[in-house]
């Protein structure tokens, strides 16, 4: 009896196994592109891909949907991109180094690797760098650069996620100023009296997760928190905080935020609201929402929002590995997916500060959220991708389940017929 169960699990494994070949011979791994007619706003798209390994990538993509540019650096992770004014690419990237290639003070959280953090300035023709900042860091899980600013005075701002700071550089490298989370948002200051937040855990864990930083037209910096759901406003002459959105632990305002936008002639902030998978435009003052799109339904995790000038919104809608671009009316005109844990996305065509013409307050509101159980099995998917390639999604994870409990009652009967015939 036991041998013939053996024989009918090692059958069914061998199945499990088969099935999932097939699935993986069958799985659409291409890319798709879909674009209604007059409907998005004209330019190529310039997308970062942040990748659930190491296979970031920046690509450019036409209006026929076709990638006409592409910048890969090797054992990275690519984040934030845009267009400076010369034309060039400046782009953050964190890349993967072996212990040889490490500073010893950078290996002693984990000795087998480093991280090197780069703001890269790419000549766009030859992706040759010409301008580069860079540091040494621990390990790469939440210590990447995920935003990088060309400023008006040449100077490019940073946000740096390991050391929980945000600062600017000159060319020649020189920090001209630098703001650290521990001073303005740690026990005993007037942020953590008003507002509360998460302790620091100290180390190189991750407290902060500081991940957007812009210039605003008074000369202050946006600086977005997300582990402490905030978007907060610094004046860097008094290096004080003088403006908050949101709160920590308020999820209603917004969850783990990622690029936020504000549009100064309205007093609005449109945020990818990631873990609230939506899309909200916020007014600035009050927290209140103006307008909204998401729902897992529509959006999983989304990390950047763009608001294009005929009105459209151009967003990143990472666990779904795609860019969209919806209308006023909440209706997609324009998408490209199949990408590998997009961060960003930046129509070029869009002229400087282009995006304070046009509000959300008129736009049509959607909302539409998964029930409890689909919600926790799309989670799961996504999560998976982090594991697995990303073929790999809730039909397959059922086969892998199947086969890892086929598996391991297999090896469950082997180990007790062997005790037997051992015993016997």
């Amino acid at each position: 009896m036991a041998h013939s169960r053996l024989r009918y699990l090692a059958l069914t494994f061998v199945v499990f196994s088969a099935f999932l070949g097939y699935q993986a011979v069958t799985a659409d791994q291409s890319v798709h592109a879909e674009t209604v007619d007059d409907g998005p706003y004209p330019g190529n798209t310039l997308i970062s891909i942040q990748s659930y390994g190491l296979n970031g990538k920046l690509i450019e993509v036409n209006e026929k949907n076709e990638v006409v540019w592409e910048y890969d650096p090797p054992n990275s992770r690519v984040f934030d991109a845009e267009q400076i004014e010369n034309g060039n690419i400046l782009v953050g990237v964190t890349t993967k180094l072996p212990p040889e290639k490490c500073p010893a003070e950078q290996l002693q959280v984990n000795s087998k690797q480093c991280i090197q953090a780069k703001v890269l300035e790419l000549d766009y023709e030859t992706r040759n760098v010409v301008w580069n900042y860079s540091w040494y860091d621990e390990y790469i899980t939440h210590h990447e650069v995920h935003d990088v600013d060309r400023l008006d005075n040449g100077q490019t701002a940073i946000i740096d996620m390991g050391n929980d700071r945000a600062f600017t550089v000159d060319r020649s490298g020189e920090i001209t100023w630098e703001w650290h989370a521990e001073n303005h948002l740690g026990e005993g200051t007037e942020f953590r009296k008003k507002y509360g937040g998460p302790p620091n855990p100290g180390g190189e864990r991750d407290w902060t997760h500081m991940n957007d930083i812009d210039r605003l037209r008074n000369g202050n910096f946006q600086i977005s928190v997300r582990n402490f759901d905030v978007v907060i406003e610094v004046d860097p002459k008094m290096n004080r905080i003088v403006d908050v959105v949101g709160e920590p632990g308020n999820y209603s305002v917004m969850r783990e935020q990622h690029n936020p936008d504000r549009l100064e002639r309205w007093n609005t902030l449109l945020v990818a609201d990631s873990q609230n998978d939506r899309v909200v435009e916020l007014n600035a003052s009050t927290g209140e929402v103006v307008w909204q799109y998401g729902g897992k339904k529509l959006l999983h995790w989304p990390r950047d929002a763009d608001r294009l000038p005929n009105g459209n919104t151009l967003i990143v809608d990472t666990f779904n590995n795609r860019v969209l671009e919806i209308n006023p009316d909440g209706e997609v005109v324009w998408r490209y997916e199949g990408v590998m844990m997009p961060y960003t996305a930046d129509r070029l065509t869009v002229p400087e500060n282009s995006t304070d013409t046009v509000s959300g307050a008129d736009f049509e509101s959607r909302f539409s959220d998964s029930d409890a159980a689909t919600g926790l099995l799309q989670q799961a998917e996504a999560y998976a991708s982090f594991v697995f390639p990303m073929w790999v999604r809730l039909p397959e994870l059922f086969t892998l389940a199947g086969m890892v409990v086929v598996g391991l009652w297999l090896v469950v009967e082997l180990a007790v017929v062997a005790y037997r015939d051992y015993a016997g």
